[in-house]
């Protein structure tokens, strides 16, 4: 699963790539499209269940959840007709799952604004327009084909079609489709190969001012506002001060982040939000070797749990044993928990929940 960090040009969208992936890789300069082609990194998910786990079961290897991010150039209005990076940086958004918008909420004279002047919520308005215009645009171009193979009796067209019809009334509203609640599953199937990039989740990170990290400005009331009104959450970050915390050492980290009242990264928040926009979740494995935390989407079953360690987990699925953390934690081995009856054992339709400890027996 992949997230893509988007935002206007200058706006801090590489500074906060760079120190989310712990790498230099993607250029940060003060001046517009210092990013062309899109920067990809890995972002682990920091869990404090992994160490409560190993506390009780040591293991050689300690391995977090983690998901693929991806730092793309900035976007200006008129991008869905060629400004900018135009379609270029509008086709690498249509790849990710999950939109992260960067939204500049600090002034700073010696940092441009591509639009002349600090407005957050007018920086959201530009991309969401962006993208729903974008949208239009697959739309119309894709509706005439769908509706003459509807016409020879093609069902899954008729599906395109009906789905279409109902996302161009929804736009009628201005409002992205990650909204709509019109379309039933069948006919989100059917068009979910155009990678409608307003039906995507999205993340809104505010990125502060040193002076406001828990942003308290009417700069970022105004994002929050805005998000909520979308079914969107909000993290604020400062991407400069972030930036300086990942490349501490303990204990210089823990001193500067006491120092400014923060009791861990902002970025780790980020992480564990993105994990969320994402639309995922973990379950752990647990033994001498290691203690890992497994990505999954949330609803999977038991099989498709099984299927991320290895394919042939899935095919041969038998029955998941699991247990929960807590339980670990009072009887301190699967032993004991076993012995106590706090041992379950799921079969195929079991849906798996966050933070299961399980082991799959399958054939």
């Amino acid at each position: 699963m992949e997230a893509g960090i988007v935002g206007l040009p200058n706006v801090g969208k590489s500074t906060l790539f760079n120190a989310l992936t712990g790498t230099q890789g993607a250029q940060a300069a003060n001046y517009p499209f210092c990013t062309i082609e899109p920067n990809e990194g890995i972002v682990s998910i920091p869990d404090e269940r992994l160490g409560r786990i190993s506390a009780i079961i040591p293991p050689q290897k300690l391995i977090p959840a983690m998901f693929k991010l991806v730092d793309i150039a900035g976007i200006v209005a008129g991008a869905s007709e060629g400004q900018g990076l135009g379609n270029k940086f509008l086709s690498h958004i249509r790849e990710v799952d999950a939109i992260l918008q960067v939204v500049r909420c600090f002034e700073d004279p010696d940092v441009t604004h591509v639009a002349g002047k600090v407005d957050p919520v007018a920086d959201m308005e530009t991309i969401e327009m962006e993208l729903m215009l974008s949208d239009i645009q697959t739309l119309e171009n894709a509706l005439p084909k769908a509706e003459r193979s509807a016409k020879t009796g093609d069902k899954e067209a008729k599906l395109r079609v009906s789905a279409i019809q109902k996302c161009m009334a929804h736009f009628e509203k201005e409002l992205p489709l990650r909204s709509i609640t019109t379309l039933d599953d069948f006919e989100q199937k059917a068009i979910s190969s155009y990678g409608l990039m307003s039906a995507k989740p999205i993340l809104y990170i505010a990125n502060v001012d040193e002076n406001d990290l828990q942003g308290k400005s009417p700069m970022v009331s105004a994002v929050r506002e805005y998000a909520s009104k979308r079914n969107a959450n909000v993290v604020p970050v400062c991407a400069k001060l972030e930036a300086e915390i990942a490349e501490m050492e303990s204990p210089d980290r823990e001193e500067m982040l006491a120092g400014v009242g923060l009791s861990e990264p902002a970025l780790q928040v980020v992480a564990r939000e993105a994990y969320k926009t994402l639309g995922l979740q973990s379950y752990f494995t647990a033994g001498e070797k290691e203690v890992r935390a497994w990505t999954i989407p949330i609803g999977a079953t038991a099989p498709q749990g099984a299927g991320v360690i290895h394919t042939d987990f899935e095919k041969g699925f038998i029955r998941v044993e699991v247990y929960s953390l807590e339980d670990l934690e009072t009887y301190r081995s699967e032993k004991e928990i076993r012995a106590a009856g706090k041992l379950r054992v799921e079969g195929k339709s079991y849906i798996m929940q966050d933070g299961d400890i399980c082991h799959f027996l399958f054939n």
